[in-house]
């Protein structure tokens, strides 16, 4: 009788797993594939333009960040790019530098952060792949519904792939008891 009960547990568990493990296989793709991508980021130079050296690691010496921003403004101003697209300003302390990053069209401008010299202009493909990877490229309340539906749906496969291992060797044991 118990190991008829626990039989059909381990039956509606195996529909509720193969379900759920169907519906989230989509997200963990496309979350592997990216997380594959945002690891190697550092290494491929296409992923993300390698950091440039400056002239000076004095602090001291280093230019106001209006000024970073406004040559870097200069060097992108072909493409189109007005501060109103600024995103963020990252100091490289250890080489010297400053990368003024722009939100549209995922550019970087790498400035010296002492003479103003702009040492490089490229894309950055990792800011949009990571825009994939964590459903935000849809909006960020996307990103946060999904996120949660994924660990949560990950914390359900995890139970219910723990009774589907346990559940029937259970039943043997029932089994043999009888």
């Amino acid at each position: 009788m118990k190991s008829r009960r626990i039989a059909k547990s381990v039956r509606g568990y195996r529909r509720v797993h193969k379900l759920l493990g169907i519906v989230l296989s989509v997200l963990l793709l496309i979350s592997a594939l990216t997380g594959i991508l945002l690891a190697w980021k550092k290494n491929v130079d296409v992923l993300q333009p390698p950091t440039q050296k400056g002239e000076s690691l004095d602090l001291s010496s280093y230019r106001p960040v209006e000024e970073l921003a406004q040559a870097a403004l200069m060097a992108v101003d072909s493409l189109g790019l007005t501060s109103e697209n600024l995103d963020r300003v990252e100091y490289r302390p250890t080489k010297g530098i400053a990368k003024v990053i722009f939100d549209t069209g995922s550019w970087e401008a790498q400035v010296d952060a002492t003479s103003l010299e702009v040492l490089s202009v490229a894309k950055r493909h990792s800011d949009w792949i990571e825009h994939i990877h964590d459903g935000s490229i849809i909006s960020d309340f996307f990103k946060l519904v999904s996120m949660n539906i994924l660990g949560i749906g990950l914390v359900v496969l995890l139970l219910s792939g723990l009774w589907l291992w346990y559940g029937p060797r259970k039943i043997r044991s029932l089994k043999r008891t009888n």
